[in-house]
């Protein structure tokens, strides 16, 4: 097995303690390795690192934890490096989320302005990342989980050498909610999704053998009926149905567009307020169990559940480890979709090695949903150029350019008065 040295840059974070259990889950896989704790705040890295600690030794896992606040001396001589942080934390998502809506624009975390910002923060926190990892670690593999993971992945595949990978469990997991809402069994799904991240759709579509799509079509009256379905797996059922292909549920947003606005507009709070409310208690949980010789973390008291970053470790177990395994992957897109460039970064199947990853050839977008699609990946693009090199004017065209956002005069607007908000986190040349 893979004896590595592994940089995890977000290891102070909420959803550290979650990550760490899922490396000591996977021990057997990296035994031997030493995971770098790295973040900001010493006293969250020394909880985690305890924790941590203590899950591995009750596991019997030969993982050793340790930590760094600086980020070059973290990454000397790492085989991986895993980004998963948060510029800005929650208070900036509030931002992202709060003030679209007070002019009318969809506020979230990846979508829309929200989602621009938040990928403008991402690509100036991620810079100084590959700068280091250029003069320290220049062979190491990225995996980032730093949202908007695609836009993130376009920046760092049009500007720098580094090898990576983005990664986002959406693949898997849409189709089990779909079919979840259901009531069908969703370990007898066989579904591919392709397209962009938060973004894509299902090109192979089937259950126990059968058509999903029409499954799901012949359930959709009693999915709509059924009032212990929330209200976003309905829309991704109705969608699903309408457009023939399983749909990423981030699509109700350019679907359903008004109603969302009403219905976030009419909510007392946002869901980085919600988040923020719990946070407290998830660090009260994870001192507590930092205090135990066999820690158990509780996923009603662990931020993200007790598994976190799952779909990373295991692309680095297949390719460190030579596993030979597909898995969804955003990477360049290198043929693999007929619809995009070779260097738009898009989300598709991957096939995992020792050599690295290779996305798989993947076909077409279904004709009726390609064109959507296609502005956003547009978006992506315009998005990741103005996040590495962009100024203001470039700014507001790119969010113009997204379906959210319809006119400049909204989008200078939008632009002026959010990067004005999140400027401690945003370059000058992107404020004038």
């Amino acid at each position: 097995m893979a004896r590595l040295k592994i940089a995890y840059i977000g290891g102070g974070s909420s959803r550290a303690p979650g990550t760490a259990a899922t490396w000591v889950a996977q021990a057997e896989n990296f035994a031997g390795s030493e995971i770098v704790l790295i973040d900001l705040d010493i006293d969250r890295l020394n909880l985690v690192q305890r924790l941590a600690t203590n899950m591995a030794r009750a596991a019997g896992a030969d993982l050793r934890f340790t930590v760094e606040t600086s980020l070059e001396r973290g990454l000397a001589g790492c085989d991986a490096v895993l980004t998963s942080f948060r510029p800005g934390g929650f208070e900036a998502r509030y931002l992202d989320e709060f003030l679209p809506l007070r002019r009318g624009v969809i506020g979230q975390e990846t979508q829309g302005p929200g989602g621009f910002f938040m990928a403008l923060r991402s690509i100036e926190a991620i810079k100084p990342i590959l700068a280091a990892m250029s003069r320290v670690c220049p062979k190491a593999w990225l995996f980032n989980y730093t949202n908007p993971v695609n836009i993130v992945g376009q920046a760092i595949s049009t500007y720098s050498d580094i090898p990576f990978v983005s990664l986002c469990e959406g693949p898997i997991i849409f189709p089990e909610m779909l079919a979840r809402a259901a009531r069908l069994d969703p370990a007898k799904l066989d579904v591919s999704m392709v397209g962009l991240n938060h973004g894509s759709w299902s090109v192979r579509h089937l259950h126990d053998g059968e058509d999903f799509i029409a499954k799901i079509s012949h359930r959709l009256d009693a999915i709509m009926a059924d009032p212990a379905i929330h209200v976003s797996d309905k829309r991704m059922a109705e969608i699903s149905v309408n457009a023939g292909s399983v749909a990423a549920q981030y699509f109700q947003y350019y679907y359903y567009t008004q109603e969302i606005v009403k219905e976030l507009q009419a909510s007392n709070m946002t869901r980085a307020q919600v988040i923020m409310a719990s946070i407290p208690s998830y660090w009260e949980h994870y001192r507590e169990q930092a205090e135990k010789d066999a820690p158990m973390l509780d996923p009603a008291l662990s931020r993200g559940g007790v598994n976190e970053l799952e779909l990373a470790i295991d692309v680095m177990d297949a390719m460190f480890n030579d596993r030979r395994e597909v898995w969804p992957v955003n990477v360049a897109n290198q043929g693999a979709i007929g619809d995009f460039d070779d260097d738009l970064v898009v989300e598709v199947p991957g096939f995992v090695d020792r050599a690295g990853i290779r996305p798989l050839a993947s076909g077409r977008l279904p004709q009726h949903v390609a064109g959507l699609t296609h502005a956003l990946a547009e978006f992506q693009r315009l998005t990741a150029a103005v996040g590495w090199e962009g100024d203001r004017r470039s700014g507001i065209r790119a969010l113009a350019s997204n379906p959210l956002v319809p006119g400049f005069a909204l989008a200078e607007a939008l632009y002026d008065e959010m990067a004005q908000a999140h400027r401690a986190y945003l370059p000058e040349r992107l404020l004038s």
